[in-house]
């Protein structure tokens, strides 16, 4: 009989996340043909998506961060300056993620996820729809997924 030791560990390890991230990614291409199909494929890859804009004096008035992967826009995040809010930038920058997002790289929907007291309802003004609600995330807040089909 075999008797296996194992041995808990919690700190911090850069190089075994990576391995981790790298074998669970394996495992989930093995299993899924799905997956195993598109991981061959150039559009599988995560390609970043920025947009900025700027003001008169060249400062950051605002930006939007995502990235692509497969046929979706993932937004993680849209920020506009306080001084410039009520101007329509953000309502440009996500525009024009979505648009750069269909055409230049065949993403057919957009996600992105929302505290309640961020902009949820700025996001079902601009046709997306929530797709889970988790209250309590963190505590006292509640956090919204959204998506939109793009085209």
């Amino acid at each position: 009989m075999v008797c296996r030791m194992f041995r808990l560990e919690t700190e911090v390890d850069n190089a075994r996340r990576d391995l981790l991230r790298r074998r669970l990614r394996d495992t989930n291409t093995a299993a899924s043909p799905v997956l195993r199909a598109l991981r061959g494929a150039p559009p599988a890859r995560e390609s970043p998506l920025h947009v900025w804009v700027s003001d008169a004096n060249g400062e950051l008035a605002g930006g939007l961060v995502g990235h692509t992967w497969t046929t979706w826009l993932h937004v993680t995040h849209l920020w506009v300056d306080d001084r410039h809010r009520g101007a329509g930038l953000g309502s440009r920058l996500l525009a024009k993620a979505e648009h750069l997002a269909a055409t230049e790289r065949a993403c057919a929907a957009s996600r992105v996820e929302t505290w309640d007291f961020q902009a949820p309802d700025f996001y079902r003004r601009r046709g997306y729809e929530v797709v889970c609600v988790i209250p309590d995330y963190p505590p006292g807040i509640t956090e919204y997924t959204l998506v939109k089909r793009l085209g």
